[in-house]
């Protein structure tokens, strides 16, 4: 939702600059909390706002009605953030294809990496929300608490127990030790680690 009064886009869509200025500046906020949650960095977030707010600037003119103002602004932001991906998607695989200047971080087992997503997926709503925006998407805990309207120290302890239980789940699997050292497992035929019986 973008809390911008009807008679404004109307104003702004008729050219009057002071109006456009105006909704420039009330549009922003909602924009940026709607990026966050659709982009997959903070940086791709505010590039995909500036975007936005440069094609409102450009074609405000030819909205034809208030009611699809909304609709029009954050499809504009969700093409941008998909836009972005998409090309830093392809960035890293050409990356992968280029010979290596330095040694690698090694690779993540794809169990350990599905493990990871059961553990998240079964988290409760409230503890997945903090989880994914803190530690997926990056935001500092001021921006998710900001975000979902919670406090910063709910943030802290949701995130602490989300964690926690993500932690618990891979234990369970056999990932780590206690002591966080990783579990030495065996390679089944495929490369995989085997489960811990």
């Amino acid at each position: 939702m973008i809390r911008a009064e009807a008679h404004l886009i109307e104003a702004a869509s008729r050219g009057d600059s002071g109006a456009v200025a105006n909704l420039l500046v009330v549009c922003q906020p909602d924009l940026k909390r709607f990026a966050r949650r659709t982009c997959s960095t903070t940086e791709d977030a505010e590039d995909a706002v500036q975007i936005a707010l440069w094609q409102l600037y450009r074609k405000i003119g030819a909205l034809r009605t208030v009611a699809t103002f909304a609709t029009w602004m954050f499809r504009i932001v969700e093409r941008e953030c998909y836009r972005l991906y998409r090309g830093r998607s392809k960035a890293e695989d050409l990356e992968e294809l280029a010979p290596p200047d330095m040694p690698c971080a090694p690779a993540v087992p794809t169990d350990l990496r599905l493990d990871l997503v059961r553990a998240m997926e079964r988290l409760s709503p409230p503890y997945r929300e903090v989880l994914l925006l803190r530690d997926v998407h990056e935001l500092t805990a001021p921006e998710v608490a900001a975000q979902l309207g919670l406090s910063l120290e709910a943030v802290k302890s949701r995130l602490h127990r989300a964690r926690g239980q993500v932690r618990e789940h891979l234990l369970a699997s056999g990932y780590w030790l206690k002591d966080g050292a990783l579990e030495p497992r065996a390679l089944d035929a495929d490369g995989h680690h085997q489960k811990a019986i």
